[in-house]
């Protein structure tokens, strides 16, 4: 039989364990409840239009002509800024795909509030930039025709250039729009077929 002097006594408040608590962890946790199945836009990222597939250059090209529109009529920008046939030329299309993200990061509700006034600094400057490029290129109001090259040593010379009128652009950039995705459709099949045929001479 265990006497009484032999039975430990209970234990106090300071050799019990103390609990635990992450308040980090506690806050994430509840986080992530209360965000459960909510869906959040991905932030913006670079576009890089040499490697766009097939439908995401539809779309992309579609979005920017859209706000390329909106952007033009908002700022009332000449054609010296925002020439009609824009579309056409690939140093337009990659300084208004910059400005159409940065607009879009500059403008998400968790931006700093003197994202928008950066932007407009910087826009500034950009149309500078736009007035060069359009100048360089020659598109017009209602013509176009191709950049002109540089060629160096060795290269095949430049075709004639001639100045293209065009009497409806919307019409044009559909088109131009049609083209371009067939065009990265057949890259895309044709990648697929050499692909099944290297599959098919694996398998014998």
């Amino acid at each position: 039989m265990t006497s009484v002097s032999e039975i430990p006594p209970p234990p106090t408040p300071s050799d019990e364990p103390e609990a635990e608590f992450d308040p980090e962890i506690e806050e994430d946790d509840l986080y992530d409840q209360l965000m459960a199945g909510t869906a959040l836009p991905e932030p913006p990222r670079p576009i890089n239009w040499n490697l766009l597939s097939s439908g995401d250059a539809e779309a992309e090209w579609l979005a920017l002509n859209q706000w390329v529109d909106w952007l033009r009529r908002t700022y009332g920008l000449p054609a010296s800024v925002v020439p009609p046939f824009w579309h056409r030329h690939p140093e337009l299309v990659w300084e208004f795909s910059a400005l159409h993200l940065y607009w879009i990061a500059s403008y998400d509700p968790d931006q700093s509030a003197s994202g928008p006034i950066a932007w407009h600094t910087d826009f500034a400057a950009t149309r500078d930039r736009l007035r060069e490029w359009v100048a360089t290129c020659g598109t017009r109001i209602d013509r176009d025709r191709p950049t002109r090259q540089t060629i160096w040593p060795g290269e095949d010379p430049q075709g004639p250039i001639e100045d293209e009128t065009i009497t409806d652009r919307a019409e044009d950039f559909i088109d131009f729009v049609a083209a371009d995705v067939q065009a990265r459709q057949e890259i895309e099949d044709e990648f697929l077929r050499a692909q099944r045929s290297a599959d098919d001479v694996r398998d014998d």
